[in-house]
């Protein structure tokens, strides 16, 4: 520990008071950026506080506010806003209360590569194909695993004895990413991830920063944003999940979640529908690296959610693509049509899990989100009115978070996805519809700001943390980002640095969620090859690998069970531990909006 200089507050310094942390983003911070750190102290008077840098030489000092009990995490602490120093350096701290941070710097390059380390993630997860050393290093290069990716329906019995009659088809469904820890593919998270990279390349008009060349993937060189190729990669799987043309199934019809063991079903026309996952049989060891899975691997039966995540995404590919790859747009955008078509023909087939265990459930009882969200895509792709009817016809037509009906973004709240491809894509929204959306943009902005205000730790999430809470907070930064880019507003701004701060160390587990990034990164995640805390031969998590995060609401595995047990409080109830895949565990769906707001802070800053 450094020993607190005292330098203008000398007398304050002299007071006997205590502190336990001094917590702060441990990656760094820019020049002209907001600067918070968060102390942890019973004391009710302010403290002292100087920034030292590595000579010892006091650059900023001042007064910490006493902010109080914090709820989130259950202390009593002190803000501390060191942004007046803008001085680029390595190695500063932050003393306050005879407790000092951890080592930071402040630079102007200091997020030039977190976007690409965070987007670096979907190559690792790719299948069907080798992950090459030449892009990613000897440490995390294997070999090519489940090449080709073919199945059929599991059954034709289910393993509660229902009677699905299988399917009368294999499909090769290769590439694709991973879904999480596990090796399965799934459309509906596969959905909102490729939504989320599609929509930052809208959003920053071509993504300058990922143009062809840029990043470290086999398509490099290929004419086409690398951005794309890998998101392409994704879209690939997804299309080919669609059952084929002329089939016909067994499929229960309604809600029946109540009723698993004894489902009532229906013949029915799939054509055009999406199955809903591919997966392992059964869950595999920890660890089982790809290219050594010894599950067979099934097709789980076709959903109307899977069907509408791929009618949204297939459009919002064509209306991206065409230009760039006139045959690839459309197919996609045939795909979207008959997606959504099937949807309409079938809104009531819900996702139920045929094997026992394998993948995650992924299920949904309610799916006016995904219609909303499917018809604005395909209405901005094609301008039909049956889609435009569709989608102002929606509850959701203009939602955002917590205005007219609008939730939290997640793979099962999807509503807002469509609000937000309506700001970046060409659309017919009058003058007044547009002004209307970007009201209800700076009503929730407003709102997340005035949290990050109210928050100990400075984070735009005063709700609770729930699974992958994460990537929800990283959903949240999306919002801001959106908000800043329209106004310029420095609350906006304050409030995004505040996610990244978060995420990046400004905790009370002084823990960076990052790996690779911070002095104390995620290091041991549930994951079935980046696992070199059970085997010196795997590798650890490669840098930019979100951890899903504080989980305060419910308790699946045996690390948040003990940690609940022992009284842990939201942000507190998490653990830096492989076998915690409810706090642990890595996913596409998180790391997409984690990508995607490294990337916008990053163009948002690129004068500093």
């Amino acid at each position: 520990m450094i020993a607190l200089t005292c330098g203008l507050m000398s007398a304050a310094c002299a007071e006997p008071v205590g502190a336990t942390s001094v917590d702060l983003n441990q990656h760094g911070f820019l020049p002209k950026a907001p600067k918070g750190a968060t102390v942890i102290t019973d004391a009710t008077a302010p403290l002292v506080w100087q920034v030292v840098d590595a000579s010892g030489e006091v650059l900023a000092e001042g007064e910490s506010e006493v902010f109080g009990d914090d709820a989130a995490s259950g202390q009593h602490v002190h803000r501390i806003d060191f942004s007046s120093l803008k001085m680029a350096g390595e190695g500063y701290v932050l003393q306050a209360g005879g407790e000092t941070s951890v080592p930071f710097d402040i630079g102007t390059d200091v997020y030039d590569n977190l976007k690409y380390d965070a987007l670096a993630f979907f190559y690792h997860q790719r299948a069907s194909t080798p992950i090459e050393a030449e892009y990613v290093g000897e440490v995390w290069a294997r070999p090519t695993a489940h090449d080709p990716d073919e199945a059929t329906c599991y059954g034709p019995e289910d393993v509660r004895g229902n009677d699905w009659g299988g399917c009368p088809y294999t499909l090769d469904v290769s590439r694709g990413w991973y879904d999480a820890g596990d090796q399965g593919k799934y459309v509906v998270n596969g959905g909102i991830s490729v939504w989320t990279l599609l929509n930052y390349y809208e959003w920053a008009k071509g993504a300058p920063a990922f143009m062809d060349g840029d990043v470290r993937i086999p398509e490099a060189g290929n004419g086409v944003s690398d951005l794309l190729d890998e998101a392409r990669w994704e879209m690939e799987f997804m299309l080919a999940m669609q059952v084929p043309e002329g089939t016909t199934l067994r499929l229960p019809r309604g809600n029946q979640y109540r009723n698993l063991e004894a489902l009532v079903f229906n013949e029915v026309d799939a054509s055009g529908m999406a199955h809903h996952k591919m997966a392992d049989e059964y869950w595999t060891a920890l660890p089982t690296p790809p290219h050594e899975d010894p599950a067979t691997r099934y097709l789980h039966y076709p959903s109307t959610a899977a069907s509408l995540n791929l009618a949204a995404t297939a459009a919002q590919c064509a209306r991206i693509w065409q230009g760039l790859d006139g045959a690839f747009a459309a197919r996609c955008l045939d795909a979207a049509e008959r997606a959504y078509a099937a949807a309409k023909r079938l809104p009531d087939i819900f996702p139920i899990t045929v094997t026992d265990g394998g993948s995650g459930g992924y299920g949904d009882g309610q799916l006016e989100d995904e219609f909303y969200w499917a018809a604005t895509e395909l209405y901005l792709a094609t301008g039909k009115p049956s889609y435009e009817e569709d989608m102002r016809g929606s509850k959701y037509f203009l939602s955002m978070p917590g205005v007219a009906n609008g939730r939290d973004i997640s793979w099962g709240s999807v509503d807002v996805l469509g609000t937000l491809s309506l700001l970046v894509a060409d659309s017919d929204l009058s003058a007044e519809e547009i002004e209307l959306v970007q009201s209800r943009l700076f009503e929730t902005a407003d709102r997340f700001a005035a949290e990050a205000e109210a928050e100990g730790y400075g984070v735009p999430f005063s709700r609770s943390y729930n699974w992958g809470s994460n990537g929800d907070m990283s959903n949240r930064g999306i919002i801001l980002a959106y908000a800043y880019n329209l106004t310029g507003k420095d609350e906006y701004f304050k409030a995004l640095t505040g996610v990244l701060d978060y995420l990046l160390g400004r905790n009370p587990l002084k823990q960076s969620y990052v790996a690779g990034y911070g002095e104390n990164p995620m290091k041991a995640p549930h994951h079935r090859f980046w696992l070199r805390v059970l085997d010196e031969d795997l590798p650890p998590p490669p840098p930019g690998a979100l951890a899903g995060g504080p989980n305060g609401t419910n308790a699946p595995d045996e690390v948040i069970q003990e940690l609940k047990e022992q009284g842990c409080v939201m942000q507190t109830c998490y653990a830096d531990d492989y076998r915690a895949y409810s706090l642990n565990e890595v996913a596409i769906n998180w790391n997409a909006p984690f990508f995607w707001v490294a990337a916008a802070y990053d163009r948002l800053t690129s004068e500093d």
